[in-house]
């Protein structure tokens, strides 16, 4: 067991797991324990030629090694399919999918439905103390974020690691192999950045704290104890992850499926470019958004599908460039969606998130994006009586829906802002107006106030998609949130340490390099 481990054990060991996920078509993950010292890593198998029994009881002959399930194109890609779903399964999450835009002022919560309680309205348990700016490292909100997000990097290094030995593989299928990984490595630190690390902007030249960038396996590394990156050294490698991606993909996806649920060279320049404007390097924001735009073969949803095309869970939306979906079993059942948080079943079975009127107050009445929004009147206590209250649930998240990790609309706001901020403002009112005209809305025509309007648009256009809070962050803006707040702490004036969570404890005790952040 010791030498296994020390094979297998993470180049972080605070990152204790591997974890391949859900396969398709049935197949299960097999779970092993391995008790190293004061360490214990769960490593899942994404298997396919084993049944579902558990691993341990497995005659030691018939036992698959990670080195074993690696050495072949089919085991592969069983695992590259692994990485998708414990990706999408952390970015749905319940914790990351709400955490931007309740922070943020787009979320309130709604009545608990029935029972003794039934009309009271309280802070869902798991985001309780982010949502009050309270979280802590002990036992914090969003240990389990950290936890999955180091999970998924550590597959797609496995993969990494192993896929240039493959002999029942073509160049370019190992290539495209390799261009995925590499997105989907780059991906997850870039949102762990998000959360976890302070706005580019926060010191000079973003020499405060970033993240750990994990890019190798202990096979090839060594146990090692790292470092948190800058926040600059961060943003360099991320870049420099996307960009070796883009040199390698080819035409084809590894996987089979619909194109948007993958990786592909189209979505990863997408989500460069928001690297990019997060970065606040404006000239490659601009231009890479602009490729995006011109080149993709996508094109916007028109007004008269918008609604349609959202409300639509099994097709993909016209302009969706890369969306993670939901994984399904043999008979098609969803296991899991975003519809868990923000869906309405009935009034008695219904997602705990639906939108303030702080957010629905900057729709104009004409803008069809006002008309996203399921009105539902649901008994509520006041003042210790039930009286019918209307809530607002978002039309983006019923069914069963996948997540929309990037679409065009973005690439046109992405345009927009970093124009604005090279002093280009026609570029920017025209490209913040492409999403207007398309939404119904009443043109911008004046500079006056331009970046509060890109910031609104934003707003407005990716609610529930993630996006409010970090934009806050990153236009170094103060936090207000007036309609249903519940929170301790309702408001948070800018700059302040808790615009980024704690690194968990636990990580923290088991590597002695690893930098907690202020005020945790």
């Amino acid at each position: 067991m010791k030498r296994l481990l020390k094979k297998y054990l993470l180049k972080n060991i605070a990152f204790k797991t591997y974890h391949f996920g859900m396969l398709s078509q049935g197949k299960f993950s097999r779970q092993i324990k391995i008790v190293f010292n004061h360490y214990t890593i769960i490593i899942l198998l994404g298997l396919i030629l084993f049944s579902c029994s558990d691993f341990l009881e497995q005659e030691p002959g018939n036992q698959t090694s990670i080195t074993e399930l690696l050495s072949t194109k089919e085991g592969v890609l069983a695992a590259l399919n692994g990485t998708y779903t414990t990706l999408e399964a952390s970015v749905r999450e319940e914790r990351f999918a709400v955490y931007a835009d309740m922070q943020g002022g787009n979320i309130k919560f709604t009545p608990i439905p029935t029972g003794s309680n039934r009309g009271n309205i309280i802070i869902p348990f798991r985001i309780e103390n982010v949502y009050s700016f309270q979280d802590q490292a002990i036992s914090g909100d969003f240990s389990s974020f950290y936890q999955q997000s180091y999970s998924v990097i550590n597959q797609a290094n496995l993969i990494l690691e192993f896929v240039d030995d493959l002999i029942d593989a073509t160049n370019s299928e190992k290539n495209q192999i390799k261009a995925e990984a590499l997105s989907i490595r780059a991906y997850a630190h870039f949102l762990l950045a998000l959360v976890y690390a302070q706005n580019y902007s926060f010191t000079p030249n973003a020499s405060h704290l970033g993240i750990v960038y994990n890019r190798t396996t202990l096979t090839e590394s060594g146990v090692t104890f790292p470092s948190r990156e800058t926040l600059d050294n961060t943003y360099t490698l991320i870049i420099d992850d996307i960009q070796r991606a883009l040199s390698l993909y080819t035409n084809l996806s590894a996987l089979d499926g619909p194109i948007q649920t993958y990786f592909n060279e189209n979505n990863t320049k997408a989500i460069l470019a928001r690297v990019y404007l997060n970065k606040n390097d404006w000239q490659n924001a601009f231009e890479t958004a602009i490729e995006v735009i011109n080149t993709s073969g996508v094109n916007l949803t028109s007004q008269e599908n918008y609604l349609s095309e959202w409300e639509n869970s099994v097709v993909p939306m016209t302009e969706i460039l890369l969306q993670l979906s939901v994984p399904r079993d043999s008979g098609g059942s969803a296991g899991g969606s975003l519809s868990q948080h923000f869906g309405f079943q009935t009034i008695t079975a219904y997602g705990n998130y639906v939108a303030t009127n702080d957010l629905l107050s900057l729709y104009e009445s004409f803008d069809i994006r006002s008309q996203m929004f399921l009105e539902q009147s649901l008994a509520t206590n006041i003042n210790g009586e039930l009286e019918n209250v209307n809530y607002y649930f978002t039309r983006k998240f019923q069914d069963t829906p996948p997540y929309p990790a990037v679409r065009l609309s973005e690439m046109y706001l992405i345009a927009s802002e970093a124009a604005y901020n090279l002093n280009r403002t026609d570029d920017a009112l025209n490209y913040l107006n492409f999403i207007r005209v398309r939404a119904n809305a009443s043109l911008i025509s004046s500079t006056t106030n331009l970046q509060n309007e890109i910031l609104n648009e934003r707003r407005r256009e990716l609610a529930f998609e993630g996006h409010y809070f970090f934009d806050l962050g990153r236009n170094q803006r103060s936090i207000t949130r007036n309609d249903g707040c519940l929170a301790i702490v309702c408001d948070l004036n800018y700059p302040s340490p808790k615009y980024v969570l704690p690194i968990p404890q636990e990580n923290i005790n088991l590597n002695s390099n690893l930098q907690q952040n202020e005020s945790y």
